[in-house]
């Protein structure tokens, strides 16, 4: 066992305690085995009566997966990296979602990505004053994945949709608004997402993105046109593959058939040059300068689109 992630037995609680601080505690593939390796022990000790999930450091829960090591390791072992990733993952979170003891998760500080993927399915999502809550995939040429598109597809009015295709963060009040957390404990600013439905809920309607980014464009609300702006600068083919995902999850019965969803899209997705750029340019180089395969969404073919979806209809 590495000394990457903590466990403890005590007072009837199982912890999992996250333990890479100085990286906000971004999960490796051995991280997620861990954990579901001790998960599936637990569930037949009679000691463990509910799981507590929690992090070392101010920083955060979890800033997602480590994506460097991620992209390193497909560089390397292509479809087959990716199959393993994906399959380790996806099945921890489908067993936090569907585990039969009561799991809690503190998201405080910074909770993103594969973070909300271990905290989101939990029976108990607590926050707090310092949270932030975002699924910021669509910035380095992905899509919203580890389940988190059931509660998105889910949140009032097209709220969801907006999270998902810019990638923005939530404050606590607004994380428990959505659907993203159940609860917040000490005093916490009020919600501003929900003062802003009135646009995001005329802009964000129907299927097709670039209409979406149009009428943002177009609507006399500055944060509208604001947003245009940062759309257009997430990754194109994300930007549609993500909204293409978010209506289909909305069909979906439960977290696992959005999980399934998810693992029929990420493998293909990070196999593309848009996911390696992404990274290169928001972790590796950090220079903030992506160059998409698609200079603009209305260069994306929606048949191409599409086509990642066939096999699943």
């Amino acid at each position: 066992m590495s000394e990457e992630v903590l466990f403890e037995v005590a007072d009837g609680v199982g912890r999992i305690t996250l333990n890479r601080p100085r990286q906000i505690n971004a999960l490796t593939l051995p991280m997620l085995a861990e954990i579901g390796d001790r998960l599936i022990d637990w569930l037949d000790d009679d000691a463990v009566e509910r799981v507590r999930l929690t992090g070392v450091g101010e920083r955060g829960l979890c800033s997602g997966a480590d994506v460097r090591t991620l992209r390193a390791d497909l560089a390397e072992r292509g479809e087959a990296g990716a199959q393993v990733f994906f399959s380790v993952e996806y099945g921890v979170d489908a067993l936090i979602a569907n585990y039969p003891k009561p799991v809690r998760a503190d998201l405080f500080g910074i909770t993103m990505g594969g973070g909300m993927g271990l905290a989101a399915h939990c029976a108990e999502r607590v926050v707090r004053s310092d949270s932030r809550l975002a699924m910021p995939e669509t910035i380095i040429g992905l899509f919203p994945d580890v389940g988190v598109l059931y509660e998105l597809s889910r949140a009032p009015g097209e709220l969801g949709t907006h999270l998902a295709l810019t990638g923005l963060r939530v404050g606590p009040a607004d994380a428990v608004a959505i659907g993203l957390a159940d609860r917040a404990e000490g005093e916490v600013p009020d919600a501003e997402l929900l003062t802003q439905r009135g646009w995001i809920d005329a802009c964000y309607a129907g299927d097709d993105p670039v209409a979406i980014v149009r009428r943002l464009a177009e609507h006399p609300a500055s944060e509208a046109r604001d947003t245009a702006a940062l759309l257009r600068r997430r990754c194109p083919f994300a930007v549609a593959v993500s909204l293409a995902a978010i209506r289909r999850a909305a069909t979906l019965p439960d977290v696992a058939a959005v999980l399934g969803q998810d693992h029929a899209l990420a493998v293909p997705m990070v196999l593309r040059p848009d996911f390696s750029e992404g990274v290169r340019a928001q972790v590796v180089d950090k220079d903030r300068n992506p160059v998409w395969q698609h200079e603009r969404l209305e260069d994306v073919d929606p048949a191409e689109v599409a086509a990642l979806f066939r096999d699943l209809d």
